[in-house]
């Protein structure tokens, strides 16, 4: 019985083997030994991949080409986009930010429309009364006798300035206007006109790219001729002084502003004939080139520092050109004898140059955002840092005009503009009678009444711009107190006054690397901004040394203690764990 049941197993195994080997893929050793992979393409069939038949269907379509099976191959191809989900996400939402742009952009570009039209109305309104009241001020001066400690009436005493730094600015800005007005009356703006009307076409198109450029190169330099005036003028008188006076200055300042107001009175001259030219041709070679800005702008490499230069000089060119068409429409409707019927005429053609201006601006900053990987959320970023700005002006200790630093962050100078739209309304229009005098005092008080709730809703919108952007904490930020005198201080460079009083938004960086806030270091240690933080000798003991006996006995680092005995000479790893000890503290002082 055990033979016979020995030889059935050994023939169920023998049967198992054949089995395994009929089963077997003949294409199994290719697959190992590298000649043929199996792929997914590879008809299945039962679980098993039928190679034969994938080999006479390719042996069988190399042979027999056909464009039937090509064009059912096309109609019938598949493919998943799932299989890239990152990918077309990314693509969507680039979609998305791009039709976002123009709602975020036209939102920085109306709120820094109205901070323009703020500064610029503060030109007509309140500086001639801030002018007024410094002239009082100075009339008022032989009140105090100049020799009274105190005067009786205006509680000032003899040693104070004459002037307040702002009040001087003021005087020298309306000093400015007044003479650049007088300077104006000998230009002939209808001269001109005719001048420029007589030149061709494509002059004329190559002029008025000169002229932008120039005007761009003016504002970049004439806010620094300005500044220097006014820091001319208001320097202390203790202070060692390395300019060349401020008469010098003035003159300067005043021959800058002509120049710009004559530039922009030669941009209006070329619009206004582009506006009368028969054919608008010139209007339309005028409109073109802002599309040829797209092609300077749009495929460069932009930072988010780049791009609100870009916005604020954007906001600044359409505020600018704005006020020419403004003035545009003044000389036509003088010329038509201030008839309401040619308003309609001129219509048209400003709303096409409008249109233009800002269709170039939403092309522009969306493809820029497109390229460079840059959400709209920016936007929201450069309205509070424009907000910063305008509440920061409003405090007490504030460094400068509201008027300058929105000169300073947009490039726009409202006195050249001024001053040639004085000239022009004041060649337009014709003052003759105590009517005519009534109604420009009303209109007076009409621009007094704009201001004023211009910087109201401006002011509100400002505050709500900086608690959404969690700003509100800079604006409170006081001033660090001065370093204590010492040797190792007073040869440190120590900040300005300007930089260590006044906030400093996001949006602007600084070049100094240390933060100006107050450091919390040991008593031993400076709190100075510049300066770095003395180490602590507490954390490391004083090596023992042999002393003698009439030698006095080491001085511990806290003199309030009784002294101790020398501590033993420390290993190499706790003498590392102390340096690193002493890093982390100096980085965390750095921080604070």
């Amino acid at each position: 019985m055990a033979d016979v049941s020995g030889s059935e197993l050994s023939e169920e195994k023998e049967a198992e083997i054949e089995l395994k080997k009929r089963q077997k893929r003949p294409w199994d050793e290719l697959h190992k030994s590298g000649k043929i992979g199996i792929t997914p393409d590879l008809p299945e069939t039962l679980g098993f991949y039928d190679i034969s038949a994938v080999r006479r269907r390719e042996q069988r379509e190399a042979a027999d080409p056909s464009l039937t099976r090509f064009i059912s191959a096309e109609l019938t191809r598949g493919y998943f986009l799932e299989h890239n989900e990152a990918k077309y996400t990314e693509r969507r939402e680039r979609v998305y930010t791009c039709m976002r742009i123009p709602k975020e952009l036209e939102k920085l570009m109306t709120f820094g429309f109205f901070l323009c039209v703020d500064a610029f109305l503060y030109v007509f309104t309140l500086l001639p009364l801030r002018v007024l009241l410094a002239v009082l001020r100075l009339l008022t001066l032989p009140c105090c006798g100049f020799r009274a400690r105190t005067c009786p009436y205006c509680r000032r005493s003899s040693g104070s300035r004459l002037l307040q730094p702002a009040q001087v600015c003021d005087v020298l800005k309306g000093l400015i206007m007044v003479l650049c007005f007088s300077m104006m009356h000998y230009v002939d703006y209808s001269m001109m006109y005719h001048l420029i009307r007589g030149q061709s076409v494509i002059k004329l198109y190559i002029i008025y790219n000169m002229l932008e450029v120039a005007d761009r190169l003016f504002s970049s330099f004439g806010q620094d001729i300005l500044d220097a005036l006014y820091w001319t003028a208001t320097e202390p008188k203790e202070r060692k002084r390395d300019s060349i006076g401020v008469i010098p200055h003035f003159f300067m300042a005043v021959f800058y502003v002509f120049l710009h107001a004559i530039l922009i009175m030669v941009q209006a001259s070329t619009l206004n004939v582009a506006f009368n030219s028969h054919n608008k041709s010139l209007l339309t070679i005028m409109m073109s080139n802002n599309f040829v800005e797209i092609k300077g702008s749009v495929f460069k490499k932009f930072e988010k520092n780049n791009l609100f230069q870009m916005s604020n000089s954007d906001i600044k060119e359409r505020f600018t050109s704005y006020v020419l068409l403004l003035i545009v429409c003044l000389r036509n409707m003088e010329q038509f004898a201030w008839n309401p019927d040619h308003l309609w005429v001129l219509f048209p053609d400003v709303f096409m140059v409008v249109t233009s201006e800002v269709a170039v601006d939403i092309i522009k900053h969306a493809f820029i955002t497109k390229f460079n990987d840059i959400t709209a959320d920016v936007y929201s970023e450069y309205r509070a840092s424009l907000a910063f700005d305008l509440v920061s002006s409003r405090q007490k200790n504030a460094c400068t005009d509201y008027s300058d630093s929105v000169a300073r962050r947009m490039g726009f100078i409202p006195l050249p503009l001024a001053v040639l739209l004085i000239r022009v309304v004041m060649s337009s229009v014709k003052v003759q009678g105590a009517l005519s005098y009534t109604c420009v005092f009303l209109c007076y008080l009409g621009l007094v009444t704009l201001k004023v709730l211009n910087s109201i809703v401006l002011l509100g919108k400002s505050c709500v711009y900086v608690k959404r952007a969690n700003m509100e904490d800079k604006l409170f930020e006081t001033p660090a107190p001065p370093p204590p005198s010492s040797s190792s201080t007073s040869s440190s460079k120590t900040p300005s006054r300007a930089e260590a009083s006044c906030p400093t938004p996001p949006g602007e960086s600084k070049m100094e690397p240390a933060p100006v806030t107050l450091c919390s270091p040991p008593p031993s240690s400076s709190c100075s901004v510049t300066t770095q933080p003395s180490p602590r000798t507490d954390l490391f003991p004083p090596q023992p040394t042999d002393h003698s006996p009439a030698a006095p006995p080491p001085r511990t680092p806290t003199p309030t203690h009784e002294p101790e005995p020398p501590a033993p000479p420390l290993s190499k790893e706790e003498e590392e764990e102390g340096e690193g000890e002493r890093r982390r503290r100096r980085q965390q002082q750095r921080l604070n």
